[in-house]
């Protein structure tokens, strides 16, 4: 959504989006070149309520045979294109379940989060970021997707190629790289760059 509001005009002095989104504008010319940097990555989670038993994600049979048992989940919309939602919709075909898991399957609201659905009662398994899930009090991460069925999204910052303020852009990006911004990422469940 952001990379399709600033490829619509929209300004800002410093960007931080999906290395994706940075990569895509870089190539469009909105990205002042040679000021794009990697800032954290963050892997896709398995969480459950508070107090839940958390089950079995060890491997890719385990993470299937606990998907297939599980009475609900939830998940980001594909549809509205979070890089979670997006990835885990083909996991899921590439995991020859899909079908079995459409009925089973419950979407937070655009923009939401799908661990609250988790304290609602609504699925018994949120599935999303692992910041996206730390952000909901009350439940718990189980784990990330084993192994190469983990898809890690990395988070860039650049400076937007029409900025008025580029060097205090560059000084907000060079604390954001900061041992204490680190610190504050690993807190919230990113692992910095």
């Amino acid at each position: 959504m952001l990379v399709a509001r600033i490829e619509a005009g929209e300004r800002a002095d410093v960007l931080i989006l999906s290395r994706a989104g940075i990569d895509s504008l870089l190539k469009h010319g909105k990205v002042l070149s040679g000021s794009d940097v990697t800032l954290a990555g963050s892997g896709v989670a398995i969480a459950v309520k508070a107090g839940a038993p958390k089950c079995d994600i060890s491997t890719a049979e385990a993470l299937k045979q606990t998907l297939l048992k599980a009475k609900s989940i939830a998940y980001s919309e594909p549809s509205a294109g979070g890089a979670s939602g997006v990835y885990f919709a083909k996991l899921l075909e590439r995991m020859g379940i899909a079908e079995q898991m459409k009925l089973k399957t419950k979407y937070p609201p655009p923009g939401g989060f799908s661990a609250e659905l988790l304290l609602t009662g609504e699925a018994e398994l949120a599935v999303q970021q692992k910041p996206e899930l730390l952000h909901v009090s009350g439940v718990e991460i189980v784990g990330f997707l084993p192994g190469d069925l983990n898809l890690v999204t990395e988070f860039a910052a650049a400076i937007m190629g029409s900025s008025k303020n580029a060097a205090i852009g560059k000084a907000l990006i060079e604390s954001l790289r900061s041992p204490e911004a680190a610190a504050v990422f690993w807190s919230k469940g990113l692992d910095p760059r």
